[in-house]
């Protein structure tokens, strides 16, 4: 069952941020350090979807791009050679489509093909390959000046790399109900904010991070343990995390954060071809930065 959960989270942090998210554009860094340990993990990401108007008012298709190259610093001791998870790499291409129902309901739709990899054969192999799907409806209250401002996200989402032969559910609810507060309730983040001005906002959240990829040359991840030939194939990180995030407004748009957090739930494993557990990296909680800019269209 924790195995399950687990690979659920894992799906909540690649697929239902594709629901919620409102960015344009991203660039962005995360440090993670492992705590009692020499590991830590480095991760550079940047996105870009670009929106093309249709005919039908209040019609958009919206290709995007993504791509992450995670640095895994594993220094500990193993009885296999760690170099091989050195490095992995993820480029991702989705293609969204989205139509206004009436004035206050919207439906989006969006699929997409991951390639995660630490690429230790120069080449792409099948095991690398991650098809995506997602469905949603959002609602939208809102006036002029942002104050008393709601929005409800419904949908389902599916993707390869979970285990689950069905779509999983979205829901996320945001308000804002004041001119200094406003909160969110769902996944892969929740969130209370305040605002000093239009400039500057502090939040307190909770909040999903992870990544999934395959490893392309297999190996004995307990060589020394009872159980032969239990070969990792691919590794998750699945992060629960709470702490603070500063945001400063440069532009109506263009956006400065920056996170300082601790993890809640820290869960890096090793995989076999049928996503079953093969090894535990590390579980420690530990401290957690991300820093970046944005251009969001809310």
């Amino acid at each position: 069952m924790r195995k399950l959960i687990l690979t659920g989270l894992i799906l909540f942090v690649g697929l239902i941020a594709s629901a919620q998210n409102t960015d344009l554009a991203r660039l962005e860094y995360t440090y993670f350090p492992q705590k009692n340990s020499d590991n830590s993990f480095r991760r550079f990401r940047t996105s870009l979807a670009f929106p093309i108007r249709l005919k039908n008012e209040g019609s958009y298709l919206v290709p995007g791009l993504e791509y992450r190259n995670v640095h895994f610093k594993y220094n500990d001791p193993e009885d296999f050679n760690t170099k091989v998870l050195d490095r992995f790499q993820s480029f991702t291409t989705t293609l969204g489509y989205t139509f206004k129902i009436d004035d206050a309901w919207r439906f989006g739709a969006q699929g997409g093909l991951k390639i995660a990899s630490n690429f230790s054969r120069n080449k792409i192999l099948n095991d690398d390959l991650i098809y995506t799907g997602t469905l949603f409806f959002m609602k939208t209250w809102e006036n002029e000046d942002e104050v008393d401002t709601k929005r409800l996200i419904l949908g389902l989402q599916y993707s390869t790399t979970t285990g689950f032969p069905f779509p999983l559910p979205i829901l996320n609810y945001y308000k804002r109900w004041d001119e200094n507060w406003s909160y969110m309730v769902g996944t892969p983040k929740s969130n209370i904010k305040y605002y000093f001005n239009n400039k500057h906002s502090l939040e307190a959240f909770a909040m999903l991070d992870g990544f999934f990829a395959n490893v392309q040359k297999n190996f004995d991840a307990t060589p020394s343990g009872s159980v032969a030939d239990e070969l990792a194939e691919s590794i998750s990180m699945t992060v629960l995390l709470s702490g603070l995030e500063y945001q400063y407004k440069i532009t109506e748009h263009l956006k400065f954060y920056v996170y300082a957090g601790h993890t809640i739930l820290n869960d890096i494993r090793l995989r076999d071809a049928d996503k079953n557990d093969v090894y535990t990296i590390n579980e420690t909680n530990t401290y957690y930065a991300r820093s970046g800019l944005k251009f969001s269209i809310f």
